[in-house]
């Protein structure tokens, strides 16, 4: 039987399994030192002065934007192409959701687009207070564009960089803190290094990371100099706000840390295996995936597109074609602004054309630290035989 080949899959090692296990046999599970010593080398990698690690990159999302101010009568604005979450965390706050078209080449958001809805908003009231930009498929859009138009219209960017760990942008981190005021990561096992679920929220501002850090937390503090009462005893902490139970645990912490001292070797067969894709399938009727000279993509997706004009080859008949050979191309994303819940707050089809028109024909082939060339090269003779 042939075996199945994923889209995407985490590599877990026998240093993984003893970093793990030796954290099952301490003292600590849950809130213990493998937490702090994760972040410690999550802002070391990213240049940035703080990490602060929870249990998912949603959580990340969500606490970055309560963090930023975000609330009823503000708004947030992202991409079509991500995922909900991006969009999501706006209204776990309480506030209005649009989205800023991609570029039709990168799939990111088009800086164009945000300076042309900028100005369009000045003029009726409706600024946005955050910008959340994506990182899609491993690089980030243009950061410089983004950051010079925060500093005009005075919103906060959050790039959602979950896709993009171990990325740069204009020669730094991705997470650095140049052009974002605070950076997600995703620790999900199909991304560049797992945790199991998790995530991060990376800044350089201590006042919002000591937030983030009581966020996470149900809004409790044990520091005593940020205490409104007395410290009572060892015991005493206080709530100062409505927070979350956000955490990561120490087990997630240590898969995490011990992932990332081959997050090196996991980008270099990363950008391995994609040389070989866009070698091997420039022949083919294919739009390939096209990066500019500031971007350094930490490649979590390949995402070719299929042109619809095809007689009797589209999307849907490669996407059928691949998974009935036992290949687990995907799709990302569903435009988030022709999802019911979405369009039950007005948004329709024709409002994001270009998100739109790249969801028509976008397919993500397999791309995974521990694929094989053997099977990539089955991955591109299917595909081959699809498109004849």
């Amino acid at each position: 039987m042939t075996a199945f080949i994923p889209y995407g899959r985490q590599s877990i090692d026998e240093a993984d399994i003893a970093a793990v296990e030796a954290v099952l046999r301490s003292d600590w599970l849950t809130q213990g030192p493998a937490i702090a010593a994760f972040e410690q080398e999550l802002a070391r990698r990213a240049s940035a002065r703080h990490a602060i690690a929870v249990c998912n990159a949603t959580a990340a999302l969500h606490i970055a934007c309560v963090t930023a101010g975000l609330g009823p009568g503000d708004r947030l604005w992202t991409v079509p192409n991500t995922f909900v979450a991006s969009a999501n965390c706006g209204r776990y706050c309480g506030a209005e959701v649009d989205f800023v078209d991609i570029d039709p080449l990168s799939y990111c958001l088009d800086a164009d687009a945000l300076e042309a809805k900028l100005s369009s908003a000045r003029s009726t009231n409706t600024l946005p207070k955050v910008v959340i930009p994506v990182a899609f498929a491993g690089r980030s859009c243009d950061m410089r564009r983004v950051k010079r138009l925060s500093d005009e219209y005075g919103f906060t960017v959050i790039e959602d960089a979950s896709h993009a760990v171990g990325a740069s942008y204009a020669g730094r981190p991705v997470g650095c803190g140049d052009y974002a005021h605070m950076t997600v990561f995703s620790f999900h096992p199909v991304k560049i290094v797992t945790t199991g679920e998790g995530g991060a929220v990376l800044t350089n501002d201590a006042a919002w990371a000591e937030r983030l850090h009581r966020l996470r937390s149900h809004g409790t503090t044990r520091d005593t100099a940020r205490m409104d009462e007395p410290n009572e005893g060892a015991w005493f902490y206080e709530m100062q706000e409505l927070g979350f139970n956000y955490r990561i645990t120490d087990i997630q912490a240590v898969l995490g840390l011990s992932q990332l001292k081959r997050l090196d070797e996991f980008l270099a067969r990363r950008r391995a295996l994609v040389k070989r894709y866009d070698m091997l399938l420039k022949d083919l009727p294919l739009q390939l995936p096209q990066l500019d000279a500031l971007d350094d993509s930490a490649w979590h997706l390949y995402v070719v597109r299929v042109p619809g004009d095809r007689a009797h080859v589209n999307r849907r008949t490669v996407f059928d074609a691949m998974r009935s050979a036992e290949i687990g191309v995907n799709v990302h994303y569903i435009p988030v602004h022709l999802q019911p819940y979405y369009r039950q707050l007005g948004f329709k089809p024709g409002d994001f054309p270009h998100a739109e028109q790249y969801y028509r024909e976008a397919i993500s082939l397999p791309l995974y630290a521990t694929l094989t060339d053997a099977e990539q090269d089955r991955v591109i003779t299917q595909l081959k035989r699809v498109l004849g």
